[in-house]
């Protein structure tokens, strides 16, 4: 008696198949909502980094409004702006750019005048 090759009954078959298909439908129902969940993720990460850079933003502006209250800043910022108190005289100097220029082209050891220059 030849050797029959055992095929496994048509309803098994069937039945593997409906069970690759139900697999496969449900990842394609996963799939969107998993995208989802993913780039609501990706959109969270960033505005957690965006609310951390803001908070410090609104730090350092907190900090720059309790310096500039004083009376010192207040002081300093008046003088800037050619203000001066009562009794005081106010000096415009010009040329102090030019001054600063050529002072810094001397050169303190050697005495000479341009750095370029021996002597």
């Amino acid at each position: 008696m030849a050797a029959r090759s055992r095929k496994p009954p048509r309803s098994r078959f069937v039945l593997r198949w409906l069970a690759v298909g139900a697999i496969v439908l449900v990842g394609l129902l996963y799939a969107r909502p998993l995208s989802s969940y993913l780039g609501a993720k990706h959109d969270l990460a960033q505005r957690a980094g965006e609310v951390g850079a803001l908070k410090a933003e609104k730090r350092a502006l907190q900090h720059r409004l309790a310096e500039t209250t004083t009376p010192e800043a207040l002081t300093r910022e008046a003088r800037s702006l050619g203000l001066v108190r009562p009794g005081e005289r106010l000096f415009i100097v010009k040329g102090i750019s030019a001054w600063l220029q050529r002072k810094a082209t001397i050169d303190p050891a050697k005495g000479a005048s341009h750095p370029s220059r021996p002597g």
